[in-house]
Parts: C-alpha cells; structure tokens; sequence
C-alpha cells in the first residue's frame, strides 16, 4: 500500500513497481487516515506511508495502522529535511521498520536511486514471499493458497552461546554496518553499548542519506551516553567516541603518524550504496587487524 498525498511520488512509486513480478500495490491512499480505511478491507505486506500528509500525517496514523497489523512492515517516506529526518527516526521507536528518503531532484540519476532503494527495501521486508512455490500465481491465488505457499519452515533448535565463551581477543574498535532495518537494530544495540568496550572507538556506517544521518547521530547518543556524531574529515579517533558515516560520504579512516584520523570521500557508490559499509571494513582492518570486532 502507498500512502502519500503527492501524486507525483504515488506515481513514482508506481512506476518502480509495474514492470516487477513478485511485487503488485494492492491500494493507494492520499493520508493517513485513509489508509487506515483501506487497511481494514485489504491486506498488505508493506506499506510507505509518507510523514507528512494533510488531515492525517503518518506519525499520528502509523500506532493505528500498526495496532490493525502487527505483521505488515511500514517504510516511512519523507522529504531530505531535519524536521522530517527526526520525524522518520521517531517512527522508528513507534513501530515503523524503515525509511525511504524522497528523490531531492527530478534528475533521471536521482530517480533510478529512488527505485532501487524501494525495491532492494520492500523486497528485503517480505523474504517469505520470494519461497513461494514455482508457478505460483500469487496474483490470482486465494489467500489461503499464497499462505500455504509461503508457510515458513519449522524453526530449528537453537542454542544460545553466549559472548563469553568466544575467545577473549582484545578488542582494539569496534565497526558496526547497517542497512535495511539498521536503524532499529542500531537502537537495540547502542542501549546495550553505553558500559560495554568503554575504551574503544565505535565506527558505524549506516546506509542513510544526509541530514538522516546528522539526527541519528543525536539519537544514538541519548541511548548510551558516549559522544556520538558524524565523522569530521581530518578529526582524530578518540577512545569511547562513536564515528557515524554522514550521508554521501565514505568513511574510511586512515593511520597517519601514529594516530588513526577520519577520511571522508564521495568514491562511486559501492552496492548502490554512499555511505557504503564495505569501504570502511577494508579500512579498519588494515588499521586494527585481528583487534577490530565488526558486527
């Protein structure tokens, strides 16, 4: 379901998604309340719902459409704002599982971003249905047929280790990569992190686009505590600080006499993706070697 009193971006939206298979917009929906209309009447595995809307913004709909839902993911979509960047992070804590920044341009570049972006996220959201069996049409299916198709396994046993009894090699830093669904993740880990590795950098590249990541570098902090923001170009790392990719930028720290410093660059995108994790892993480990403990 899109939820979005643009037509520019319902279009759009729609545009990503009509030549794609596996992915069909069962209904669309100009607010927030709205879509909590149709909801009642028609399922959906995920919904973008935008932030801001008349009548009804996403924020004040998304506890109501989550309630009605608990299963179905909402990606929240909003404009490259601080205001809207910070709303976008505070849905996250009510519910939403993701973010979807809005094509800050027209340009033709921009665009097939925005596509990819949406795809990889919805696509990412939804695995179950990629196991559905082979001819299945999930189009013209019932609802029982496509439930039976994409029943999960039964889980297997698990065993819990605990972090203990790994072996204790002294951590030197601490990398952390994230992507879709990052930033909740990244919620739950930093409200364990405020008392552990008190005494080593934490690098941490989120897939966000600018502005994004400013806010979730505020964010971050009130959870544990340690200074947290974005990475400065030429700053030196300092024990117990937390380094955070900023938007359209690498980060790939660098040792430079004797002292480990951040490096920013705008190098091609890796994985459709700047900030992209895989530049600042390559970094760190010629930096900490066998001391760097990445997650």
């Amino acid at each position: 379901m899109v939820v979005d009193d643009s037509a520019i971006i319902r279009e759009l939206l729609y545009r990503a998604i009509k030549d794609e298979p596996d992915i069909e917009i069962v209904a669309t929906a100009s607010n927030g309340a709205v879509a909590i209309e149709r909801l009642k009447t028609i399922p959906a595995d995920v919904i973008a719902l935008d932030v801001e809307m008349p009548l009804m913004d996403g924020i004040t709909a998304l506890p109501e459409l989550h309630r009605m839902s608990p299963t179905t993911r909402i990606i929240m979509v909003s404009t490259l704002t601080q205001r809207n960047a910070a709303l976008s992070l505070k849905a996250l804590e009510l519910g939403a599982t993701d973010y979807l920044a809005k094509p800050s341009s027209q340009n033709e570049n921009d665009i097939k971003q925005f596509y990819a972006e949406f795809l990889a996220k919805v696509r990412a959201l939804t695995p179950r249905r990629r196991k559905i069996t082979e001819g299945t049409d999930t189009k013209a299916a019932t609802p029982q047929a496509v439930s039976a198709a994409v029943a999960p396994a039964a889980k297997p046993s698990t065993t819990i280790i605990p972090f203990t009894t790994y072996p204790k090699l002294p951590v030197r830093a601490l990398a952390i990569g994230s992507s879709t669904g990052g930033p909740q993740a990244l919620a739950t880990v930093f409200k364990g992190l405020a008392t552990k590795f008190p005494n080593v950098p934490v690098f941490v590249t989120q897939h966000m686009p600018p502005t994004f990541t400013t806010i979730l570098g505020q964010h971050l902090h009130q959870l544990c505590g340690r200074p947290c923001a974005e990475g400065v170009d030429g700053e030196v790392v300092v024990a117990g600080s937390v380094y955070i990719a900023p938007g359209n930028y690498h980060m790939q720290p660098e040792k430079i006499d004797g002292k480990v410093v951040i490096k920013l660059n705008q190098n091609p995108q890796v994985n459709f993706c700047r900030p992209a994790v895989d530049p600042m892993l390559h970094s760190l480990t010629q930096i900490y070697g066998t001391g760097l403990l990445s997650v």
